[in-house]
């Protein structure tokens, strides 16, 4: 049986990577313009560096993933790789949300605000002991009422991304010392193999970094709603998640005989699967991170929190028949994605 799988995946191969090759080329390609666009039209470096490190996930994942299914010996050195950068771009992600909410100062205060709010409301409805105790921040809060710990919230979503940052990384180094002792057993639920401890304590770590960042999601989605922000996470969780469980659900099939338990087969078929999805999301991406939004954006100093009625304003100074005189162009900042040709228009606008 074991020889009928191995001519199969030889037959099977070259076509793969044939195929793979050239998904990946794609999301690479799309990938690197949407990062020049962005290079291109840098004018808010706190929000925009995190955003291309979160695009540049998509080659790192493609790139990774063909080499991978080329050659398969090379499977280990490229999970490592993906996994280290899994957790940079989760990092990524987070700050991002953090930047367009003004920073981490604006952030805490607007937390602080929020829960103040919301106890205000509760206590003037029901004004008993019971809701008086919901002032006390316990750890529960986070749970179910998460906006009530106020400032807290942003230090508990700061450490749910940096535990699995690091936990992610420090397994991927642990797992490739693991294979060099040939222990590491990769999609073996064997209880002599580190496979399945590693998984089990990443995805404990994987899914309490994103509960913290959900949590943090559903206290600040409305001062998110400008950037539209659904549309990024699932994007995002997509990548991140998606491809984690997908991964898992293979081998799993393969251990309870499903499909061949074939180690080439399993890192295989994961492989070409992030191949043709990287191209996807490559394309996900040009819409939901688009440039646009940028191209026309006038920074000022310091950070501005995400709004819908936020106004930047820029004053210039310049000379006419020998006076100097000023002129002060403002720009609002809508909530939807502004259209290259609007922004022309607002400009000649402000010029003539």
């Amino acid at each position: 049986m074991a020889t009928g799988y191995e001519d199969a995946y030889r037959d099977l191969h070259q076509p793969a990577v044939v195929i793979g090759g050239c998904f990946a080329v794609a999301a690479v390609l799309l990938s690197i313009f949407l990062i020049f666009q962005h290079l291109k039209s840098y004018t808010n470096p706190a929000e925009q560096k995190w955003i291309v490190a979160v695009i540049f996930m998509v080659p790192v994942y493609a790139t990774q993933s063909i080499l991978s299914l080329w050659n398969p010996r090379m499977s280990v050195a490229c999970d490592i790789l993906r996994n280290c950068y899994e957790a940079f771009a989760f990092y990524s992600f987070g700050s991002y949300l953090v930047a367009c909410l003004g920073g981490e100062r604006s952030v805490i205060e607007l937390l602080e605000n929020e829960s103040q709010r919301q106890l205000g409301i509760t206590l003037l409805e029901w004004k008993n002991e019971k809701n008086q105790a919901l002032q006390s921040r316990s750890f529960t809060s986070f749970f179910f009422r998460p906006y009530a710990i106020g400032r807290d919230l942003f230090t508990i979503e700061r450490f749910g991304l940096v535990q699995y940052m690091i936990l992610k990384t420090s397994c991927a180094f642990l797992a490739f010392l693991l294979e060099l002792f040939g222990v590491f057993g990769d999609g073996e639920f064997k209880w002599y193999y580190g496979y399945p401890y590693i998984t089990v304590v990443l995805n404990f770590s994987q899914t309490w970094a994103l509960y913290c960042l959900v949590q943090f999601y559903n206290v600040t989605h409305e001062q998110l709603k400008p950037i539209k922000p659904l549309p990024k996470f699932i994007s995002f969780k997509a990548i991140v998640f998606a491809t984690w469980w997908q991964g898992l659900v293979i081998a799993l099939l393969c251990a309870f005989g499903f499909l061949p338990n074939v180690k080439k087969f399993r890192t295989g078929l994961q492989d070409f699967l992030i191949c043709v999805e990287m191209a996807i999301a490559a394309v996900a991406h040009i819409y939901v991170f688009s440039a646009e939004p940028y191209s026309c954006f006038i920074p000022v100093s310091g950070h501005g929190r995400v709004s819908t009625d936020t106004t930047t304003k820029a004053e210039m100074k310049f000379d006419e028949g020998g006076q100097e005189k000023s002129a002060v162009f403002r720009k609002q900042r809508n909530s939807g994605c502004r259209s290259w040709n609007e922004c022309i228009r607002e400009c000649s606008r402000h010029s003539s």
